[in-house]
Parts: structure tokens; C-alpha cells; sequence
């Protein structure tokens, strides 16, 4: 098969589309013909020798990318057969492997793809549909939401921002550039501003004060200046939810900038990091990553979810990562053989 290997901690040209063996899926698990493979931050950090939330590296050469979507093409030993040439869409977990051809995957962890979602799509699901999932655990939503949406064309964002019109709250939309603006406004947002452009806090300011609102949650991945701005835009009672800090670049580790129990108190709003233990405790159930998979599986199939998805060949998987790393993308980064 052909694959997307990385045989040295660096730069996006580190990765080599190459030919290597056809994995073998062993005793439980089946063999997927990849469609489409998930691109995440995660994996352009990993590529550059920085683990993040993994608890280690890779060993060397891997193949990248733990999220993928195909059909069955082969069982291992005591693998259900009912599996065998099914459309499936799953997140690898720990093990790598999906920047590929073929990928092996434990047959508990998969889901069949939806009738309606082609496989970009619903890669874009496993992932980042999942974290979505799990961020609007700690908030909820309704009709009189005022929710501010920092990086809203990205993956997460664009799910953000439909959900939130489908429970019939307002939204305003930041994202960087024209074609982005114009991708939120396109899903829904009431009011969609270039973050870049001076003088876009004014224009927020002024929407609100026309309508005699104010902002009551912050879905905030990005961090740096256009959070903080964004920040000021909370009313008494405001909620920030913080799930990343994207702005201080995919090797950042030293968090988001939190304003000290007496701030909150007096503005009278409450910041909260939803990341990592407190995502999977608030999603709750036995295998709680399963439970934020199937939430989002149940959301795009009620036309919840509509996954934006920016499609690269795979074999150009290095440029992918640049362009996710220099945030010139919209929606999910999907790889497809």
C-alpha cells in the first residue's frame, strides 16, 4: 500500500509518501481501505517531536493519523463477519496508522458511516464532532444564548455555530479572512466578523447594544488577543468556555490566560478549561469517548452537524499540515488516498 510515513521529528516535509506493507488486522480487529483520514493539531505536533496530551512519542518511523473512514476489507481471527465490507468510520486511539491506504482497527471501536455523510465527513466527526460533543456538555443552550465563536470556520467552530442556531440562539462569528467570514455567515451566524480587521470589537459591541443583549457564552479554542477582546463582550452571568489556546502555536503548554477568582467575581462571569479529564467526566458513562462519538454520530444524522471539510490527496499530506498550521484551512483538514 501507499502511506504517509515519518521517519524524523520535524518540519511538514518530514513527511514521505511512500509504499510500505499492507497491515494484517490480528485477533479482533479488521483491516479499513481508507477513504479519508482525519488531520489534527495533534498530529502536526507530534510530527514536530512535541507530545501534548499523549503520553509519548511515537516510535519511529510511524504513520500518522488516528482518525479514519472506509469500508471493511478484511478480518482478523474471531472478528464478527457481519463487519466484512461495511462502510465504518473510527478513531484509532493511541495507535497510529491512518495517513494510509489501509488501516487496522479494533472491531469495538468502530461505528458504520451514516447513509447520509460520505467518509470526509464523517472523519470529521470521530474527532472533532466528538470534542464538539463534549464541549457543549458544560453549557447549555437555548433560545436566548448569545454566543461568541472565535475561530468559527475551523472545524469545531462550524459545528459550534450550528448548533446553536439549531437551538434558535444568536451568534457572533470570528474568523480570519473573507472566505472564512463568509463560510460562518453561510452557516448561520447573525453576525460574522473578520477578527484581523480594526474595529471589529466596536462592530460586535454596537450588534449587541442594538438588540439589547450581551454575550453569555465565549466558546473560546483560540486564546491571545481576539479571545481576550472577545472576552469583554460577556454580560453579567457570561460563561467562557476554554477547550484551547491555539493562538500561542501547536507546542504551547503553558495554557490559557484566566482572570483570578476575584475578577470573575466582579464581572460576575466564570471561566472553565473543559479539556482532557473534566471533558470525559462531564460526558460520563463506562467508555466516555464512545459516549461524546455516538453523541456526535446521533447530531450529524438529525442535520445538526453539517462537518465542513477542506480535502487534500494524500499524498500531499505535507502540505496539509502547513496549511493547518498556518490557518489558511476551513473546517476539518481530511486526507484522501
Amino acid at each position: 500500500m501507499h502511506a504517509v510515513r515519518l521517519h524524523a521529528f520535524g518540519p511538514a516535509e518530514n513527511l514521505s509518501y511512500e509504499r510500505t506493507d499492507d497491515p494484517v488486522p490480528g485477533p479482533g480487529q479488521v483491516r479499513i481501505a481508507v477513504e479519508a483520514a482525519g488531520v489534527h493539531l495533534l498530529d502536526a505536533a507530534l510530527r514536530t517531536g512535541v507530545q501534548g496530551p499523549l503520553p509519548a512519542l511515537p516510535d519511529l518511523p510511524t504513520i500518522p493519523g488516528r482518525e479514519v473512514a472506509g469500508t471493511v476489507d478484511a478480518l482478523g481471527a474471531g472478528t464478527d463477519p457481519s463487519w466484512l465490507g461495511r462502510r465504518v468510520v473510527t478513531h484509532l486511539g493511541l495507535v497510529p496508522g491512518g495517513y494510509a491506504e489501509l488501516a487496522v482497527a479494533d472491531a469495538d471501536r468502530l461505528y458504520p458511516t451514516p447513509e447520509t455523510l460520505d467518509a470526509a465527513r464523517a472523519v470529521a466527526l470521530i474527532g472533532t464532532g466528538r470534542t464538539t460533543a463534549g464541549i457543549l456538555n458544560f453549557t447549555e443552550v437555548t433560545p436566548d444564548t448569545v454566543a461568541l465563536v472565535p475561530a468559527a470556520a475551523g472545524g469545531i467552530g462550524t459545528l459550534l455555530v450550528q448548533y446553536v442556531k439549531h437551538a434558535g440562539g444568536t451568534v457572533i462569528a470570528l474568523a480570519g479572512g473573507p472566505a472564512k467570514v463568509a463560510r460562518a455567515a453561510a452557516d448561520g451566524a447573525d453576525l460574522a466578523l473578520d477578527y484581523r480587521a480594526p474595529g471589529w470589537s466596536d462592530a460586535a459591541r454596537a450588534f449587541l447594544d442594538a438588540r439589547g443583549l450581551h454575550g453569555t457564552v465565549l466558546f473560546d479554542g483560540v486564546g491571545g488577543e481576539a479571545a481576550d477582546t472577545a472576552l469583554g463582550l460577556l454580560g453579567p452571568g457570561g460563561h467562557h468556555v476554554i477547550f484551547g489556546w491555539s493562538a500561542q502555536g501547536i507546542a504551547a503548554d503553558s495554557g490559557p490566560h484566566l482572570l483570578d477568582a476575584a475578577e470573575q467575581a466582579r464581572r460576575g462571569i466564570v471561566q472553565e478549561q473543559v479539556v482532557g479529564p473534566a471533558m470525559l467526566a462531564r460526558a460520563g458513562g463506562t467508555h466516555p469517548l464512545r459516549t461524546l462519538e455516538r453523541a456526535a454520530l446521533d447530531l450529524a444524522a438529525r442535520g445538526v452537524f453539517v462537518p465542513a471539510v477542506q480535502r487534500f490527496p494524500l499524498a500531499e499530506a505535507a502540505a496539509a499540515h502547513r496549511a493547518l498550521e498556518s490557518r489558511a484551512t476551513t473546517g476539518k483538514v481530511v486526507l484522501e488516498p
